[in-house]
């Protein structure tokens, strides 16, 4: 895992002063590019998930789709996405939460999760832990169990995982920083 992780973080391009001043963006699309080293991220998110038993992964929008999908389909399972407000177009369900560098909504389809539904929440990046945490919530508000998080980077300086420390034993990052 550590020479992965090394790998992982070889690729990664900084990217200062994106969104928004002060903020060092994550540029994961260098990963992308690389085929062999995306497989072999994707192999080790599978094999993670796989051990949780997850009835459902979720993906946050938009980069939590470009391995969430993947890990359920994998797993054969059904993907769902949690989606920035107004993308979906079905019967949704919404919560407010703060970024790192703002104020976001974030829904769900209301038929996404079944009540007892175990639940594996995926995103590219745990920051300040808002995004997961909100997506935690909708979760919980459709009745499902969120049992475990999936994240290619962990800013470990950053609050993130005391947000998520109901579930931080089940926490996986394939890069911390």
């Amino acid at each position: 895992m550590k020479e992965l992780e090394r790998n992982v973080k070889s690729v990664i391009r900084d990217v200062p002063n994106f969104p928004s001043e002060g903020i060092v963006f994550k540029d994961i699309t260098t990963l992308l590019a690389n085929p062999n080293l995306n497989a072999q991220v994707l192999s080790k998110f599978q094999e993670k998930a796989k051990d949780l038993n997850p009835d459902v992964v979720i993906g946050i929008d938009s980069r939590g789709f470009l391995f969430g999908n993947s890990i359920a389909s994998e797993l054969k399972i059904p993907f769902v996405p949690v989606r920035k407000q107004g993308k979906l177009p079905y019967d949704t369900i919404s919560i407010s939460y703060e970024l790192e560098y703002g104020q976001s909504v974030l829904e769900i389809h209301k038929d996404a999760i079944k009540k007892g539904d175990k639940v594996l929440i995926h995103d590219d990046l745990l920051a300040t832990g808002g995004t997961a945490e909100a997506a935690s919530k909708l979760v919980e508000d459709l009745g499902g169990v969120v049992i475990g998080y999936s994240f290619l980077i962990h800013l470990s300086f950053l609050p993130g995982m005391a947000k998520l420390s109901n579930i931080s034993n089940n926490l996986f990052a394939i890069a911390t920083y």
